[in-house]
């Protein structure tokens, strides 16, 4: 008999602590708070924006009262002075590594799964973009951030668009233009990727490596040079900055050129039932046909690690970069999901753009470029774009600029 009261108390007393234990363990339940956020102006059109921060501070109305400043900010910004960058920011991939190493980027903490199974798991390129050892420092908005072949119907077949070289015939024949922005080294990569040249970080990401002026690879730097002169010289090139394309569409000057989703609803307008667009094609390269490549990426919703109000920032970020929100930034402005269910609707897949994106990527890599490398293309660009007027050697014009590319970005001036 004392034993089993023995028995009964020892049972009691661990009952009675497993419940002091559990309660003490339970999360206290979160508190009214009266909070205040900064957002990145650049994350949605203002008026998608707008919407959808009041959708949240409704449906958060019971937790938090939820005022907010719209900042206009650039890229540049967040990296030179991140205390005073905003709660919540906008930034394209290529700022992410940066961003992470100064730890700037708040780690994600709330619903990282959700986040990650969103965009297609953590071995999907856009989950890739914004997870360092295991940890997710971001919410993927948007995909395809590169670039494809627009092309005016009523002057190009789609036999036309698949070589360059018809591209130019046709648009000469017809006193019309192909363009394509050869001052910029973002599209000079096509040509050099596509010949199987390579631009890449060093490992530490201090500093690129690039073989562009290679001379025992299958396709030599020279002669990816060469092809490239051969475009410029024809009749029917026209070297434009990306932000003219346009004007010169809509003026009937240009019916075909190179550029991203971010002119998809201009050219729309300016062809009307003509508008159409497609990978880009193959150009001539030691008389074979190459496909000339691209870069791609991803815009970022990212949180400051300075924020004073971390979690609501976090969940304001994740509702802003929702479904919901890409859908809405797809029907304004055109921008390619990153969510793979708003990509899957039927209306993203019936835009031109959209498809011409998918078509695209095989070919399309994501940008890992150490600032050197801007300034030393667009020059070499530039001189090739003019058709080479010094008559400079096409080996020195190469290793010229492969020497600026590969300055470490430390001692870059």
């Amino acid at each position: 008999m004392k034993k089993y009261v023995s028995t009964m108390l020892a049972v009691t007393l661990f009952a009675s602590m497993t419940v002091g234990c559990s309660q003490s363990q339970k999360e206290p339940e979160e508190k009214f708070q009266n909070i205040h956020l900064t957002i990145a102006s650049d994350i949605a059109p203002e008026d998608v924006l707008v919407e959808q921060i009041t959708k949240f501070q409704q449906l958060y109305a019971d937790k938090v009262n939820l005022n907010y400043t719209i900042k206009n900010q650039e890229e540049d910004d967040i990296v030179k002075a991140p205390r005073k960058a905003s709660d919540i920011f906008n930034i394209a991939n290529d700022q992410v590594d940066e961003l992470y190493r100064s730890g700037t980027l708040l780690e994600i903490t709330e619903n990282q799964e959700n986040v990650i199974s969103s965009v297609g798991g953590e071995t999907s390129t856009a989950a890739q973009t914004v997870m360092r050892d295991g940890k997710l420092y971001g919410y993927p908005l948007s995909s395809g951030n590169g670039y494809f072949l627009y092309y005016n119907k009523a002057y190009l077949s789609e036999d036309d668009i698949s070589s360059l070289d018809n591209i130019l015939s046709v648009a000469a024949q017809n006193g019309k233009k192909f363009t394509m922005d050869f001052s910029s080294g973002w599209y000079l990569f096509s040509f050099f990727k596509g010949a199987g040249l390579n631009l890449d970080y060093q490992e530490d990401k201090a500093a690129n490596l690039c073989n562009w002026n290679a001379t025992n690879t299958e396709h030599t730097g020279v002669a990816v040079t060469q092809a490239m002169l051969n475009i410029t010289g024809n009749d029917g090139f026209l070297n434009l900055p990306n932000g003219d394309f346009v004007e010169y569409a809509s003026n009937d000057d240009v019916i075909a050129g190179v550029s991203g989703q971010w002119h998809a609803e201009e050219l729309a307008q300016a062809w009307g039932d003509n508008y159409a667009a497609a990978k880009l094609p193959t150009y001539t390269l030691d008389g074979e046909q190459v496909q000339m490549a691209s870069f791609t990426g991803y815009r970022i919703v990212g949180v400051n690690a300075y924020s004073e109000n971390p979690v609501w920032a976090m969940r304001l970020a994740e509702y802003l970069s929702n479904e919901e929100t890409q859908l809405k930034c797809f029907e304004t402005i055109g921008q390619c999901p990153a969510n793979l269910r708003a990509a899957g609707s039927e209306e993203v897949k019936a835009s031109p753009a959209v498809a011409a994106t998918a078509e695209q990527a095989p070919y399309a890599y994501i940008q890992h470029v150490a600032d050197p490398f801007w300034d030393a293309s667009s020059q070499f660009g530039t001189t090739i774009a003019e058709g080479n007027p010094g008559n400079e050697d096409l080996q020195k014009l190469l290793d010229k600029m492969v020497g600026k590319i590969i300055i470490p970005v430390n001692t870059n001036q």
